[in-house]
């Protein structure tokens, strides 16, 4: 086994250097002010001379760092700015080459890195920088002005661009393009107002007539304004500055002018925006109060930011021309294909980590995973595909419910080569590492676990537990994201534990790998976490070399999940990729791993470099296993279940005519394939209930009942609205919702839980469309009241408080009298349809469960079917078997007799056909298709690849048998268990000592089921010491034993074909020349009732010598 390749940072020397070509007429008068980290000065100007065939003159050269405590480097782009910027040297466009002389050049380089700027004067004394978008970002602003140019007011767009694309920066150059006026920055995570107002002041402020305006604590120590100071600083000046206003989400809320409680921010209600800019629109920006307050800020444009790369966030609200993507893709093809000496500048992606994919197959690290029984309606039990989150599960005591195997997993990481944290030097590179779990009992557990751990324990081991949400408290994961950064700046190595949190919206620089130990499925979620490691990041190492991180690694112990994400990955990015055929996807994801390599299991168990095609085939390969490994009654097998629901009585019958394979064969169902006729589904398979049927059982339930809505009291007590609605919401309860619930109960005979649920979820309804009633209601009594006390005070006579307060109460009770009678609206709405409603609840409820009984019945039936396939495969197969000619393979009256149902049937099943409608008489068609076919046929194809490895039965080093693949059959296909079978001719020794010793012995199985007891006293004879000094050569031996020693009858074709295909299969030849003569298809049963079977074993062997 080969130790990983693990590299996450590589050593830089950052240098600064100038040169002339004095031989160069073109550049007389300019000096060439470059930059390198990788190669010398020397070999990096030797590299460029050589380009341009000139020669070169060395004027100076320096370390690209800052000459002051921080140490922190620079680069090209940093000092160039600060020429043309600051000290207004002219630059040739597109080169590194500027009008100035090597000592003046390197007197500004010795200022630059000292940040001295004494002698600059005015603007240029700021530490304000010009910029120039690259391409990327052009393209973005270019695209954006527009399409809102052409759309007009109230359009929208989307950039669905990874994180450090620059979208702060390009959203500057957005406003300052198309000149707009007022720009309102709202965010989720008031934390990064920082990163909005450092690209402000660095290049947008000392440069342009906006001002930065912001009141969140994030920038308290900040130079941004407060709404007053901008109104108050434009007012002096007197000029048309404009405003880029920021605030947080939480904080908009927050205000009485867009649905809170708080006095503040009105003039955000009031002013008229230009752009609205919602900043990580992914997150959880379509809840109703968010709804509300975004409804409240007028505005002409709304541009939406997310830093997930998946099309998928804006499927439904964005079509292609209002998306911008810009993916991880995108920016290592920039990186690969940037030329310096054409872009003039070094290359700004450089920085950027590669990530670097490692899929692990779990069962290869703890073999011992947790079983859980399939029964085939008798004692043959199957295993479960491997689950992440059921390996780490708990129990009530906090520890792991598979304590050994997760032990195991931890000491295989550590020790067994292939795996990361194998070997020092790996850990090494594996310094700081983020590891992510579903539950914070997990998280905690895992912990304890790791702490204890004679090689994780040398680790700090933070443990970030959460769920990541929204709704939990923002304090508590700051302070997670604090102890991070505390733990890493305090240790050597860190292991940072998370249920969720940390995996959006913060940056952690030093961690260099994710840990996915969690069964996560969403492509955007799995993508989000797996991108925390993709920060740049440099440091100094103990011998004070600066080091880069160069590659960031994502190891994951679930590989169909991981390949399904990564081909989803690939060809999900955005909206407009072609990736409709299969050699479609091939092209983009090898477009992918050109910059995101995946690094897996082969058959051998050694990790390679995958291809595209392996991509696509292995989680394909993964199934065709789990399937193998369960005798074939696995679900990966059938698809389009709910095509049952639309099928004639045929299907039905076939079903039936099938022997169950469940999962619990003691639960008795509620429902069968029998019950389909109940059940309407639409063409996504899902139950639907006819409206006619609800109004009928509501008729039939309540007859002619009506129910009156409770009366609405004339005044709100208090004008407390909250109250006024739970006061009529809990009449309405009373003798409305219970009432009805109650009838339906009984007529539905529901449990008192099941009434209670249903009576529970039907106020909670009712109560949310009360209160969004109440929450208007209250929203504008808020703004009035504020209203009223800002006017008293500014009145002073009895007379002008008198017309304040009667105008107050004027407009009240006009807000008021609205508010009741929405309130009444909705009350007689919520009576015209309680009835139906809470009925339809229950039939939909009713009907998805009986939906998802039958369809597991099916599948139960289906598995009865499928459990048979490796007997044809064992007796029929060869590498042409597919679902499509199965039938062609075997004799129509073996495929019955085994199966249940005929090949007619089958062809039923797998390809649907014609029939004719028993009650309409009309021809209708059954699509069938509820066979999987790339499964079945990757499975066949699997389960000959185990046939062909297993059939050398002479190799001790095979610890199983294709029999375990095989399960029992409910005909007379039931396999003696090799156990047992050793044990009996282990008897048969111990009664006739020497018995396989004699070249002369022959031996019969008169009933064969499998060919195992044959084939073991095969082994004995073959590994008798006499028999071996008889016949030393081994291939001489064997041919003896099976030309003159073992004999069998079988009682059926199948079974003949299975019996012999194992005791030959290990030689072609050899089946040849005995198989005819040795082993007959005889019911030996039948012969021994009748007397004779004495005489059949003479007459059919007798003659043998």
């Amino acid at each position: 086994m080969v130790v990983p390749t693990i590299k996450a940072g590589r050593r830089i020397t950052p240098m600064i250097y100038a040169y002339t070509t004095p031989n160069d007429i073109s550049h007389k008068g300019w000096t060439k002010i470059g930059y390198t980290d990788r190669q010398t000065v020397k070999e990096r100007i030797r590299q460029q001379s050589h380009t341009i065939d000139a020669k070169v003159d060395l004027l100076w050269k320096g370390p690209a760092r800052y000459q002051d405590e921080s140490d922190e480097t620079f680069t090209d782009h940093d000092f160039h700015d600060y020429l043309t910027t600051k000290r207004h040297v002219q630059r040739k466009p597109s080169t590194e080459w500027f009008k100035i002389d090597g000592e003046q050049s390197h007197q500004y380089y010795y200022k630059f890195s000292s940040r001295d700027f004494s002698d600059l004067q005015g603007k240029d004394a700021e530490e304000g920088s010009q910029y120039e978008l690259r391409k990327e970002q052009k393209d973005a602003v270019d695209k954006t002005m527009s399409y809102f140019i052409r759309h007009g007011e109230g359009s929208e767009f989307l950039w669905n661009a990874k994180p450090r694309f620059g979208k702060t920066l390009t959203t500057y150059d957005l406003a300052r393009e198309m000149k707009l006026r007022n720009i309102l920055v709202v965010t989720n995570r008031p934390s990064i107002a920082n990163s909005w107002f450092d690209d402000y002041e660095k290049f947008i402020g000392w440069q342009t007539k906006y001002y930065f305006v912001s009141e969140t604590d994030a920038l308290r120590d900040r130079a941004s304004l407060s709404r007053k100071e901008y109104l108050d600083t434009i007012a002096k000046s007197n000029e048309d500055a404009g405003q880029i206003a920021f605030e947080s989400l939480q904080g908009l809320k927050g205000s009485m002018y867009f649905g809170g409680e708080y006095d503040k921010l009105k003039w955000i209600a009031d002013t008229p925006w230009d752009l609205l800019v919602v900043d990580e629109a992914h997150e959880g920006v379509d809840t109703y109060k968010t709804d509300k307050a975004f409804d409240n800020i007028k505005r002409k444009y709304t541009l939406h930011l997310t830093g997930t790369p998946f099309k998928a966030l804006a499927n439904g609200k964005f079509s292609t021309d209002q998306i911008y993507n810009w993916s991880y893709a995108d920016e290592q093809s920039a990186k690969q294909n940037w030329n310096e000496d054409e872009e003039g500048s070094s290359n700004p992606y450089e920085k950027m980590p590669r990530l670097n994919m490692f899929t692990y197959q779990m069962s290869a690290i703890a073999e011992e995973k947790a079983k859980q029984g399939m029964t085939l309606d008798g004692d043959d039990a199957v295993d479960p595909a491997f689950d992440l989150n059921e390996f780490f599960k708990t129990n009530s005591k906090g520890e792991f419910v598979y304590e050994t195997q997760v032990d195991h997993f931890l000491d295989a990481l550590t020790s067994q080569e292939k795996f990361p944290f194998s070997t020092p030097e790996l850990r090494d590179e594996l310094k700081h590492t983020f590891w992510l779990l579903n539950r914070v009992d997990s998280a905690k557990a895992l912990a304890k676990k790791l702490k204890n751990h004679p090689v994780f324990g040398e680790y700090e081991i933070v443990l970030a537990a959460g769920d990541g949400s929204l709704d939990e408290d923002v304090k508590e994961s700051r302070k997670a994201f604090d102890r991070v950064q505390e733990a890493i700046k305090k240790f050597d190595k860190t292991i940072t534990l998370s249920v969720g949190q940390l995996t959006t919206g913060v940056t952690v620089k030093p961690w260099t790998a994710v840990m996915m130990l969690s069964s996560m499925k969403s492509p955007s979620e799995y993508m989000q976490a797996a991108f925390r490691a993709q920060n740049p990041y440099t440091f100094h190492d103990d011998e004070g070399h600066i080091i880069q991180k160069e590659n960031a690694y994502v190891f994951d112990f679930d590989p169909t999940r991981t390949l399904t994400i990564f081909d989803e990955f690939a060809n999900n990015l955005s909206a407009d990729r072609d990736n409709g055929t299969t050699d479609q996807r091939k092209e983009n994801i090898r477009r992918l791993l050109n910059f995101f390599p995946v690094i897996g299991e082969d058959e051998q168990g050694k990790m390679v470099e995958l291809e595209p095609e392996q991509v696509l085939s292995i989680p394909r390969c993964l199934k065709s296993q789990e399937v193998v490994n369960h005798g074939f009654m696995n679900n990966f097998l059938f698809t389009n279940i709910s095509n049952i629901f639309n099928a004639p009585a045929e299907v039905k019958e076939i079903l039936n005519g099938l022997v169950t394979a469940r999962e619990d064969k003691d639960k008795k169902r509620d429902a069968t394939v029998n019950d389909t006729d109940d059940v309407t589904v639409d063409d996504n398979g899902n139950a639907v209930i006819d409206n006619e049927r609800v109004v009928g059982k509501a008729t039939e339930i309540f007859g002619t009942k009506i129910f009156e809505a409770p009366e609405v009291p004339e005044t709100v007590a208090n004008d407390d609205a909250n109250k006024f609605i739970e006061d009529i919401s809990d009449v309405f309860n009373k003798k409305v919702t219970s009432e009805v619930v109650n009838e339906v109960k009984g007529a539905y005979k529901l449990n008192q839980k099941q009434a209670e649920k249903l009576q529970a979820d039907k106020k909670k309804e009712i109560d949310a469309n009360l209160h969004k009633h109440a929450d208007k209601f209250n929203d504008e009594k808020r703004i009035l009241e504020n209203e009223l006390q800002k006017q008293l005070d500014q009145v002073t006579t009895r007379e002008e408080k008198d017309g304040v307060q009667s105008c107050f109460k004027s407009k009240l009770n006009q807000a008021i009298q609205t508010f009741q009678s929405n309130v009444q609206e909705e009350m007689q709405k919520q009576i015209n349809s309680v009835q139906t409603d809470v009925i339809e609840r229950v039939e939909k409820h009713k009907a998805e469960v009986k939906k998802n009984t039958i369809e597991e019945d099916a599948r139960a039936h289906l598995r009865g079917f499928s459990r048979t396939i490796p007997s044809f495969i064992m007796a029929y197969g060869d590498r042409n078997l597919t679902l499509q000619n199965f039938d062609d393979y075997t004799e129509d009256d073996v495929f019955q007799a085994v199966t249940g149902i005929s090949e007619e049937q089958f062809r039923f099943l797998r390809d649907g056909g014609d029939y004719v409608d028993a009650e309409t008489g009309e021809k209708k068609r059954f699509e069938g298709h509820l066979f999987d076919e790339v499964v079945f046929n990757d499975s066949i194809q699997e389960f000959l690849n185990k046939r062909e490895a297993l059939s050398n039965y002479f190799d001790e080093k095979n610890d199983e048998d294709i029999f375990d693949y095989i399960p029992p059959q409910k005909t007379n296909q039931i396999y003696t268990p090799k156990a047992v079978v050793k044990h009996m001719v282990d008897d048969l020794e111990a009664n006739n000592p020497g018995i396989f010793d004699d070249p002369n012995k022959t031996f019969a199985d008169l009933y064969m089921k499998s060919g195992l007891y044959i084939a073991e006293i095969v082994k004995r004879l073959f590994r008798s010491k006499k028999m071996k000094e008889l016949y030393p050569d081994d291939d001489a031996r064997i041919k003896h034993i099976m030309e003159h020693q073992v004999y069998g009858f079988a009682p059926t074709r199948i079974i003949y074909l299975i019996a012999t295909n194992y005791i030959f299969g290990f030689s072609d030849e050899i089946r040849q020349n005995v198989l005819d003569k040795h082993f007959k298809e005889r019911d030996a049963a039948e012969y021994a009732k009748n007397g004779t079977l004495e005489k059949l074993v003479q007459d059919e062997f007798g003659g043998e010598e």
